[in-house]
Formats: C-alpha cells, sequence, structure tokens
C-alpha cells in the first residue's frame, strides 16, 4: 500500500538475469514488512523462493499468500543447513539483523538484510569480522534509492554529467507513523536503534552513493520527541550535517510526522546540486498535481528546465546486479565497504546526536 511505509513493497518489470532455479534464496525472520520488497525484487530478477521461516505462523501464512511458490520450513535450522539456498534475504528486529546475519554467513551462504543492518559498533565489528572469515556478502536493503525507479533515474544522469560533480545533497525523509499497526519492538530504542539509525539509514546511504564518497563524518546530528510521549522510546524527529572525504557535504530531515492528508505514506525528496546544475527528485508523490503521482525527477541544466516521469521506465537493476554478484563474487549492485559504511555512520549519527527538548 503506498499509504503504508512499513508495508510498502514496489513491483517492477520481470527482468531475469537466470533461469528458473538458477540462483535460489530463502527468507527468514518477516518482523518488517519490506521483506516482501526484497522478495520481490529477487524474483522479478528471477530467484527462485525456495524456504520461509519465521517463528510466528501467521507472518508464515501471510507470505506465502504472497509468495505461494515458497515452503514454510520447520525451523531456521533447516534453511541455513539447505545446500540449494544461497542467500538469506531477512527482515529481522532490527537488534536481531547482526546476529542473525552472521549464522547466515558462517551457514555458507550470503546474507540480504532489511536496512538498517545492525545498531551497534560492536554489532558491525562482528559484522565485519565474519565477512571476512567466511568470504560472504552481507547486504543491505536501502530501499529509497535501490527501489524507487526515480532515483535510478537520476543516478543515470549523474553518470551522464546532467549536473557536473554533486557538490551538496539534501534529503527529506518523512514517515507515517500509523502506530497502531506497529509492533512492540518498533518502540524500543534498543531494539530499533533510534530514528537516526533507523530511517535515517536511507538518506546517509544515498548520499554516500550520489555523492560517490569512500568516506565522510558527521558533524552534527539531533534527535527529538516532540509529539509522541506515550512513546518515551520513540524519536519522532532526526537530523544530521555530513561532510565527505571528498569535500561534498550534506544535510538530512527524517521524521514521524506525515499527515493523514497525504496519499502516500512519506512526501520523501532528495535535491541534488552539482557543478553545473541540480536534480530534485519526488519520489512517492508530486503534491498538488493532477494525478499525484511519484517517480518525479526534476532537472535544471544549462540546457534549462526538464521534468521527467521515472515510474515504469527503468526498473530496479539493484536486484539482478546482486544475484550476479552473488554468483560471480563481483560487487556491481554495493560495495561491501559502502554498505558497512552507511551503516558505521548511522550508528555514529545516532549515538552523537543532541536530544532537542519540547516546543514551546
Amino acid at each position: 500500500m503506498k499509504s503504508d511505509g512499513m508495508n510498502y513493497a514496489p513491483k517492477g518489470k520481470t527482468v531475469p538475469v537466470v533461469k528458473p532455479g538458477e540462483f535460489v534464496f530463502s527468507a527468514v525472520a518477516l518482523d518488517h514488512g519490506h521483506i516482501y520488497g526484497m522478495c520481490n525484487g529477487l524474483v522479478e530478477a528471477g530467484a527462485t523462493l525456495k524456504y520461509v521461516y519465521d517463528p510466528d505462523p501467521v507472518k508464515v501464512e501471510a507470505f506465502l499468500k504472497a509468495f505461494p511458490q515458497a515452503t514454510a520450513a520447520k525451523s531456521k535450522e533447516e534453511v541455513l543447513n539447505d545446500q540449494e539456498t544461497r542467500l538469506i534475504a531477512s527482515a529481522a528486529v532490527t537488534n536481531l539483523r547482526c546476529p542473525l546475519g552472521i549464522e547466515v554467513m558462517e551457514a555458507g551462504k550470503d546474507y540480504f538484510t532489511d536496512k538498517a543492518p545492525l545498531t551497534t559498533l560492536e554489532q558491525l565489528k562482528s559484522a565485519r569480522e565474519a565477512v571476512l572469515r567466511t568470504g560472504k556478502k552481507y547486504m543491505v536493503y536501502y530501499s529509497e534509492r535501490l527501489h524507487v525507479e526515480s532515483t535510478v533515474y537520476a543516478e543515470q544522469l549523474i553518470m551522464e554529467g546532467a549536473i557536473g560533480k554533486v557538490i551538496q545533497v539534501i534529503g527529506l525523509g518523512p514517515h507515517r507513523l500509523n502506530a497502531k499497526s506497529r509492533p512492540d519492538w518498533f518502540f524500543k530504542k534498543e531494539q530499533y536503534g533510534g530514528i537516526l539509525c533507523d530511517i535515517g539509514s536511507h538518506q546517509i546511504e544515498q548520499f554516500l552513493f550520489y555523492a560517490n564518497a569512500s568516506n565522510a563524518e558527521v558533524t552534527y546530528s539531533r534527535v527529538a520527541n516532540y509529539a509522541h510521549s506515550e512513546y518515551p522510546e520513540l524519536e519522532d524527529f532526526g537530523e544530521a550535517n555530513l561532510v565527505a572525504s571528498n569535500g561534498c557535504s550534506c544535510y538530512f530531515r527524517v521524521d514521524w510526522f506525515t499527515p493523514d492528508g497525504l496519499p502516500a505514506w512519506g512526501d520523501g525528496r532528495l535535491m541534488i546540486l552539482g557543478t553545473k546544475g541540480y536534480i530534485e527528485i519526488r519520489k512517492y508523490i508530486d503534491i498538488c498535481t493532477q494525478d499525484d503521482r511519484g517517480d518525479v525527477v526534476l532537472l535544471v541544466n544549462q540546457d534549462g528546465e526538464q521534468r521527467f516521469d521515472a515510474a515504469g521506465k527503468v526498473g530496479f537493476p539493484f536486484f539482478g546486479r546482486l544475484i550476479s554478484d552473488c554468483i560471480h563474487r563481483t560487487e556491481l549492485a554495493m560495495t561491501q565497504e559502502h554498505a558497512f559504511l552507511a551503516a558505521e555512520l548511522c550508528v555514529k549519527a545516532q549515538m552523537n546526536a543532541d536530544k532537542a527538548g519540547k516546543i514551546d
């Protein structure tokens, strides 16, 4: 549903990069609805979904309605020990994603987890060590770039030199809370990691990507709970500034204040400034227009103003690249260092964030 970000699972073109049965994956831990988008993307790229496991039979039943080709496994170990399964996709509770990922890699399989991929620097250290020890992948579903056609199209424009060298990225990531539909762990900071670790991960990852940055530092961050005192561990607002090692800068804001009157779950936007122009991306909705469609890319450069509708045009190449990477041990979809750097900066932004008080 476009109005519900937790269960938003984009569907795109079916562009198989492998034959049926050539690349088998399974799903374990269905705590977040993003698992549906992750599996959609892999299946559309030709992967074969074999098993699903979660200790909650209700979650498994719902998953099997969406993916009837899967078989319910009797245990997590059945999936980990399955010789055909090459990759395990997972959307566990956030602070449990890293321990599960290490189990998966030590079982000889690549790991594909929902964001945020971990919640502490200690977990990051363990994940890095496990990758080196096992030679397996610890890939992350940074969906707000990877599973949005407008962001894919913006990547193409930037690679073509449409705005010159990127010098600043501004990200806006509002989300709808839908508190009554959220699980208990969503409101426990130790489990979800905090707002900058959680939905801030999208913003930091896309900044690193568009800035072509191999490193960056968080120069300022702030979090607050302005309007949800009934959930004392929830942070409903967060913001941060970052500077990349190549000089590119970033500001982003994330929040849980999407009003009920907006048809989409969030008016996600991205502004990318270059030396020869700029791009604005309206990801999920273009407010106050006749059809409110998303996936709009606005480009301004020396050639003038241009507006592109990316919906249904470019697809989601990440998933096919990920499958190829797992088969050929390449890094076309995303480098391991990029995935971990984004996670590291999210945790640091969260750890060092100022705590804002109430608005008078």
